[in-house]
């Protein structure tokens, strides 16, 4: 049976994702918009992949679900990555409730019931959790363990929490990380392994809309001031997934892994003090 490779979410990350870890694979790729899933099946197969797209809704558990039916009936879903997400300068708090925190909650829970023995799934969260205000121990395993349907309903997830949207996307990328903590329990009792990628600035469409945005001169500021000195590229992160994704990291689960060039480790050691307000 032909081995899965699962890719959702197939902007400038998610394609090169699927490039890096797509080849004698078929890959199934899903996006909310058409025609970012149009673009990247037309380009992948002029490569020669063999792709099957999908539409979804990250937000619907009915729509994950069926992505996930569609990727079992294709063959052994290998590996499954989640890129689909909103940032603070394209959405509202809302909106990157549904899509950055549910979203990400529905997918583990889906996946967990389809992806192969032997598997592993990458989810893109981004440093940003790693400024959020920090979350008491019951607030982090509310936020950890909570059923993905009553996400939203729980206090701290209130929209009215959140006085801007950074703020919002901040919480969602910790709860990110948070809850794949706890799905590498879920993931390995079928024998697979589940682990989150935080991203720095990554040159991207939206990477440059964060830029561009309200927060870019702070954001300019701590790259400046990191190791990289510099954004990082797709790449950096089609990198990082495929070493997850497979033999090398098999005794790796259920950990983040930053990937943004030493802003963190920057901000952390009192180099700079704006990772908080990163959105």
């Amino acid at each position: 049976m032909q081995q899965v490779v699962v890719v959702i979410g197939v902007g400038g990350m998610g394609r090169e994702i699927a490039r890096r870890i797509g080849p004698g694979r078929h890959v199934l790729i899903a996006d909310f918009s058409a025609e970012v899933l149009e673009s990247a099946t037309r380009q992948l197969e002029s490569d020669g992949y063999q792709v099957t797209a999908q539409p979804v809704d990250v937000s619907s558990r009915e729509s994950v679900a069926a992505l996930a039916r569609r990727a079992m009936e294709l063959g052994t879903v290998r590996s499954v990555v989640h890129t689909a997400g909103l940032s603070p300068v394209q959405a509202p708090i809302e909106a990157i409730l549904r899509v950055d925190l549910l979203g990400v909650a529905l997918v583990l829970e889906e996946f967990a019931g389809v992806v192969a023995p032997g598997g592993a799934g990458v989810v893109i969260s981004s440093m940003a959790g790693y400024g959020y205000p920090g979350l008491s121990s019951a607030e982090a395993l509310q936020l950890a363990t909570t059923p993905a349907d009553q996400l939203l309903a729980l206090e701290i997830a209130n929209a009215d929490n959140f006085p801007a949207p950074a703020l919002a996307y901040a919480f969602a990328k910790r709860a990110n990380q948070l809850r794949v903590q706890s799905a590498s329990t879920s993931w390995g009792a079928k024998d697979a392994r589940i682990n989150s990628i935080s991203p720095g600035v990554i040159a991207t469409a939206m990477g440059q809309a964060e830029l561009d945005g309200e927060h870019g001169a702070i954001m300019r500021t701590m790259i400046e001031s990191s190791n990289a000195k510099s954004v990082g590229t797709a790449a950096d992160i089609a990198a990082a997934a495929e070493f997850l994704l497979g033999p090398a990291a098999s005794f790796i689960s259920g950990i983040d892994l930053l990937v943004d060039g030493g802003v963190i480790a920057a901000a952390m050691t009192g180099n700079i003090n704006a990772v908080s307000e990163v959105g």
